[in-house]
């Protein structure tokens, strides 16, 4: 798989002699805390989000994800690892890794609090619900593996397409219990909101079904407690999780090493500057606009990447808290549904911030420093989580793109 063109562009300023970078102006920063993302169904229901995605559209804005050195994960286990459908070769052999089933996995309850789960084989009979979920499953290769899928958002990356168009879509967006009970899965994959009362119901009695459940660590409810920040590190224990469950561990690893392969090359590229941009990630939302802060997703991919959050604890902001935070730069959070044209989603949210007359000021606006980020790269990215990475480093240093 190719390597991005950032990646390609932040490892060519790494090469050049005598690399010099501009100081971006420093703003101030806060204390720690959460900017709350609303929940998934809500969110669904107000956008008033359609059944389905057809398998034949076309088109992504997902990036590709890319192979590189596979770093070393906290697996115990060891030995060949093989692909869906596919016999081992001898190389495959000695450089891989192999699940040894039985396989005991962390993950959540309904309620968040951590439980184990036992695997005594890959699932073959998985129902992959939301976006991040169906496409770590594709990213992975285990389309075979899929029994059915649901509830995208927008269409599969380009390169998973060939692989999604295998797949059962249903029309129901989130499947319902009679839906899912009949089609007796062997394991569940999707976001915690898909386990309540009024959606399938509680993990432990599909675990008492004999099916097991695993739902993305940054959907776990109370994410907005300190213990239970959304964080880069939940992310890259999904997929690495993933690929122990079905023995594809290498895979996993690839694309974990990609992601921070391009945290690496971005701090490596701007480590002589003297002083870090000042961040804002703001999502206008009707009247209100929610700011993500130190406990988001997004939050901590812009401080990992060496930028101060200007306004690190508040859920929500007024017109006169972005004021007075006067950020170097503000990311503004977009997220085009089925249906919705990406263009026109993007330009009506950038200009709720960047035209608003009260908001001429700010640095961010006289510098052409309001810079578009969609929710699904910054919020349970899973596998887009390195295009979230990439899309916030151009961002915050667009002189690694010159």
């Amino acid at each position: 798989m190719k390597k991005k063109q950032i990646v390609k562009k932040l490892a060519a300023v790494l090469l050049a002699a005598g690399m010099a970078v501009s100081a971006a102006a420093c703003g101030s920063s806060g204390s720690s805390g959460d900017a709350e993302r609303k929940d998934a169904q809500q969110i669904k229901e107000e956008n008033q989000i359609s059944s389905g995605v057809s398998q034949a559209d076309s088109g992504s804005e997902a990036a590709e994800t890319s192979s590189g050195a596979v770093e070393s994960s906290a697996s115990e286990t060891s030995g060949t690892a093989s692909e869906t459908g596919s016999s081992e070769t001898a190389s495959e052999a000695e450089s891989g890794k192999k699940t040894e089933y039985p396989l005991t996995i962390t993950t959540y309850d309904s309620e968040g609090n951590e439980i184990e789960t036992t695997y005594e084989k890959a699932p073959e009979k998985v129902l992959a619900v939301y976006q991040g979920c169906i496409e770590t499953m594709l990213a992975l290769g285990l389309e075979d593996r899929m029994a059915a899928a649901a509830g995208l958002d927008n269409e599969v990356p380009e390169e998973l397409k060939s692989a999604f168009s295998k797949v059962e879509y249903l029309d129901e967006f989130t499947p319902s219990l009679e839906t899912v009970t009949m089609m007796e899965p062997d394991m569940i994959f999707s976001w915690g909101s898909l386990f309540g009362e009024k959606t399938l119901g509680s993990v432990t009695d599909w675990l008492d079904k004999g099916c097991n459940t695993y739902y993305s660590s940054n959907t776990r409810p109370g994410s907005d407690t300190e213990t239970r920040n959304r964080t880069l590190e939940n992310e890259y224990t999904d997929i690495l999780n993933i690929g122990q469950i079905f023995d594809v561990q290498d895979q996993a690893e690839a694309i974990v090493a990609d992601i921070k392969g391009v945290i690496d090359q971005t701090i490596e590229a701007t480590k002589d500057l003297e002083e870090r941009p000042s961040v804002l990630i703001l999502e206008p939302l009707g009247d209100s606009i929610t700011n993500y802060g130190a406990s988001s997703l997004g939050g901590d991919m812009v401080t990992k990447l060496g930028a101060q959050l200007a306004n690190s604890d508040a859920k929500t902001v007024g017109k006169e808290d972005i004021i007075a935070a006067n950020p170097d730069v503000i990311f503004v959070v977009y997220m085009p549904y089925a249906g919705d044209d990406p263009e026109t989603v993007k330009e009506t949210q950038l200009a709720t911030i960047r035209d608003d007359e009260a908001l001429q000021s700010l640095d961010a606006v006289k510098n052409g420093r309001i810079v578009p980020i969609m929710l699904s790269e910054m919020y349970a990215s899973a596998t887009r989580t390195q295009d979230g990475i990439e899309h916030f480093a151009a961002g915050l240093y667009p002189e690694l793109n010159q």
